[in-house]
């Protein structure tokens, strides 16, 4: 279908027109203690929200990490809040996201090597600079017939997203644009 009949399509039937389900910002800081607190205090400032701190996985001695250690915080942005937030990341990457950056299923994820890189943030040389990962999850209404916990279903291969939907629709919502690499 060309992009004009998609767009079409998603008029006639709202139940097909894609939608962000969240937005998850995470910052790997590396170590606990005060650099992990510094980053935490800057995704709660960019975002409104408590992060919360995320665990390594393994001991991994030659970075001097130990396994339960806090190493990175996330903060998952839903509704208004991931809308609004989106479009303040869209310009710190100057409206442009790679076609690698998606996934099969339209989700697509990119990364921001300086947070002062956002609109309306100021450093602050107190907390540093850091960098973040934007992952961002777009689904169809229907789809939590997979995620429920009773009457559990699959979602059918016509109501799945694809990728090329999913950039015609970042594109028509945000004005981004879709590069090759």
């Amino acid at each position: 279908m060309s992009e004009e009949e998609t767009r079409e399509t998603w008029q006639r039937n709202p139940m097909l027109k894609p939608r962000i389900e969240k937005v998850t910002v995470n910052m790997s800081v590396g170590q606990s203690g005060e650099p992990l607190e510094r980053a935490a205090k800057i995704l709660e400032q960019l975002t409104g929200q408590m992060p919360c701190k995320r665990n390594a996985k393994q001991t991994i001695r030659d970075f001097g990490i130990r396994k339960g250690e806090p190493i990175a915080c996330l903060v998952t942005l839903r509704g208004e809040k991931a809308r609004v937030f989106l479009k303040k990341v869209f310009q710190a990457v100057d409206n442009k996201l790679s076609k690698a950056s998606f996934d099969p299923y339209g989700n697509f994820s990119f990364g921001i090597k300086e947070h002062i890189e956002i609109p309306g943030t100021k450093y602050v040389p107190e907390l540093g600079i850091h960098g973040m990962d934007v992952a961002v999850t777009l689904g169809r209404p229907g789809y939590r017939v997979k995620r429920r916990h009773r009457a559990k279903s699959k979602v059918g291969l016509d109501h799945l997203l694809t990728r090329d939907e999913a950039t015609l629709f970042i594109k028509g919502e945000f004005g981004v644009e879709i590069t090759e690499r």
